[in-house]
């Protein structure tokens, strides 16, 4: 073997071994830094007892929803079985990331590891695009009930309705896995200091070392698809279900189906008002995190409030049950 030969092999053998030692080295970042709402440190202990308060709020309300659907004869209807699934994925959805902030406000535990950050941004992601997709079956559910009375007791059977529940919950969790690989991937050397309460897509793609532009694209193409196509559809029945129910000829018929529908449409004209905002277009904007903050906890603590109040049947059930609750304490 000549010594060109023996020369060459070992270059080749360099290069190689370069390349395998710069591809394991891509990704030198192993935990990022969730600044929050640094900018506001002088307010630090109030923000805690504002989300705090926001948090407690969101919970109590939330599980006295399920807990009267659950308890309540009156209230095993459809439309109260799709509210209670609601209710149990807000909590899930706002325990995701408020906990974490608590704890950056009052401990000033900032500290996240590579995985638990991309673990989070998946499962917030996912639960969210539930979210959106719920909102949609639950208008698809008043649609049928105002637009075919007759056939809905046939249609919207028991295992109909399941079906129907489960279905938001596996197209969230496959579709956001997508975006969430595409971004994992990307190659993370430098700042890892991420200017938000919790691990999101267009932060985290503001920070790779590599091009983002792929991860950029199937984010905006998921919020097509999670956020964009619901709201329409969920638009698409609701005028369809105006148009349904301005033809009612009675006052009392019209007044009572369009109750049925204010809550739903003030929830999700809430929700989807600032996601879109935020998840069509990649760009991180420095309002992103407030606005972020009012869907992921403001919009769950209301929500309770508004299905409680605008909703006869659920106010009158939980009137009844305060009064019980204070003639046996009374007792």
């Amino acid at each position: 073997m000549t010594t060109n030969t023996l020369q060459a092999k070992e270059q080749d053998s360099l290069k190689v071994s370069v390349s395998k030692m710069l591809e394991t080295n891509k990704t030198v970042v192993q935990e990022f830094i969730l600044l929050a709402f640094a900018d506001l440190h002088q307010f630090q202990n109030l923000l805690f007892v504002i989300f705090l308060l926001t948090y407690i709020t969101c919970i109590m309300g939330n599980v006295t929803i399920i807990v009267l659907v659950r308890t309540e004869p009156s209230l095993h209807t459809t439309m109260y079985f799709f509210i209670s699934v609601f209710s149990a994925l807000e909590i899930m959805f706002v325990s995701v990331t408020v906990p974490r902030l608590l704890a950056n406000l009052i401990a000033a535990d900032n500290i996240i590891s590579f995985n638990g950050c991309f673990t989070q941004m998946y499962i917030f992601g996912s639960l969210g695009a539930t979210e959106c997709y719920l909102l949609a079956i639950m208008v698809f559910d008043r649609h049928l009930a105002i637009n075919n009375p007759l056939h809905y007791p046939a249609i919207m059977t028991h295992a109909f309705c399941i079906e129907l529940a489960v279905l938001p919950w596996i197209m969230g969790f496959i579709i956001n896995l997508i975006p969430t690989i595409i971004t994992a991937r990307l190659e993370y050397c430098g700042p890892n200091m991420i200017h938000h309460f919790f691990c999101d897509l267009a932060p985290l793609q503001n920070l790779a070392c590599s091009d983002p532009f792929i991860s950029n694209i199937s984010t905006s193409l998921t919020a097509v698809f999670d956020v964009v196509l619901p709201f329409f559809i969920i638009i698409g029945f609701y005028i369809h279900i105006i148009i349904t129910v301005l033809k009612i000829k009675n006052d009392e018929g019209k007044q009572k189906a369009f109750s049925t529908c204010t809550s739903h449409l003030i929830v999700a004209s809430l929700f989807y008002g600032t996601a879109i905002i935020v998840y069509v277009k990649p760009e991180v904007s420095r309002y992103d995190k407030y606005l972020a903050f009012m869907y992921t906890a403001i919009t769950p603590m209301i929500n309770p409030f508004i299905y409680t109040f605008r909703n006869r049947d659920v106010k009158n059930v939980f009137m009844s049950s305060i009064n019980r609750l204070i003639k046996q304490g009374s007792l």
